[in-house]
Parts: C-alpha cells; sequence; structure tokens
C-alpha cells in the first residue's frame, strides 16, 4: 500500500474493520447458540461415521498374506514383480487412510473445541481478543462489500462491511 507505482491489486482492510467483522461473527455464533451446536453435532457425526479402521485391518491382512506369497517366489526364484508392486500399492493406500484418520480426528477436536466455547460462553463478545481468534478462526476472506469468516469447525460465516 505504501510503496508507489505498485502493481497489487489486492485488497486493503484496516486492522480496526477486520477485528470488527471477527467479533461480529463470534457474536452471531453466539446469538444463533442451539443452531450452531446442531451444526456442530451433525459434523461430528459426519467426521465420525467415515470410519476407515477395517480398511486398514483389511490392509494388513491382504499386505501379510502377500509377503508370505512374495517370499515363496523369492525362495522358488519365480518373478515376484507383480507382487511386490501390490505390497507399494497397499502400503501407499495405507498410509493416505492413516493420515486421513489423523486429520478427521483433528477436525472432531477443533469441532468439539468449538462447541465447548459456544457451550460455556454466557455473554457477547465486547472486544477483540487476539488469542480466541486464533483458536476459533480458520482464515478470513475478504471481499468488496463483506467478509467472510471460516472457523477451525467448518462453520463460516458472511459479515457485511
Amino acid at each position: 500500500m505504501e510503496e508507489k507505482g505498485s502493481d497489487c491489486s489486492s485488497r486493503t482492510i484496516s486492522e480496526a474493520t477486520l477485528q470488527d467483522a471477527v467479533v461480529k461473527a463470534i457474536n452471531e455464533v453466539l446469538e444463533s447458540k442451539n443452531t450452531f451446536l446442531t451444526v456442530l453435532q451433525e459434523n461430528i457425526a459426519a467426521v465420525l461415521n467415515d470410519d476407515n479402521d477395517q480398511t486398514i485391518q483389511e490392509i494388513e491382512s491382504r499386505l501379510n498374506e502377500l509377503q508370505q506369497e512374495l517370499l515363496q517366489l523369492v525362495n522358488t526364484k519365480a518373478d515376484y514383480q507383480k507382487v511386490a508392486d501390490e505390497i507399494y500399492h497397499l502400503r501407499e493406500l495405507k498410509q493416505n487412510i492413516l493420515a486421513e484418520n489423523a486429520e478427521r480426528e483433528g477436525k472432531r477436536e477443533r469441532i468439539e473445541e468449538m462447541m465447548k466455547f459456544i457451550h460455556d460462553q454466557s455473554v457477547e463478545l465486547q472486544e477483540y481478543d487476539e488469542q480466541l481468534v486464533r483458536r476459533l478462526i480458520e482464515k478470513i476472506t475478504v471481499f468488496d462489500e463483506k467478509l467472510t469468516v471460516e472457523f477451525r469447525s467448518g462453520v463460516e460465516l458472511d459479515v457485511k462491511m
């Protein structure tokens, strides 16, 4: 903003305006406490319903079978490339599922944190609190006439400017 001749076309907004918008978004959530608690409960249910534990067990079982088969093929000096490729594929698939599980657990924890905050908060937020914002807000997107505040729990709110 300060550099003359800069080609930057990004939107700018004053910090005070941004902070006011965040406080409005948090207060809107608090005012509609019951609605947001219901939405967050549904989000938790959706997160928990995507269970990959059975899939991991199936992959591990298949990996054990393939490793035994691989040993037999190596001992008989037969071509084992196809079995080895399937083992690599299953290991990669298992790793991806484990990463998804960790991500899902993190999201569940963020949703529960948001629920606890909403449930425990009895009064409207009067001023901007940096620590609270860091705990609750994932990102803020600036548009010409509004801000979109995305909470870590997945809830998004538009705040008019």
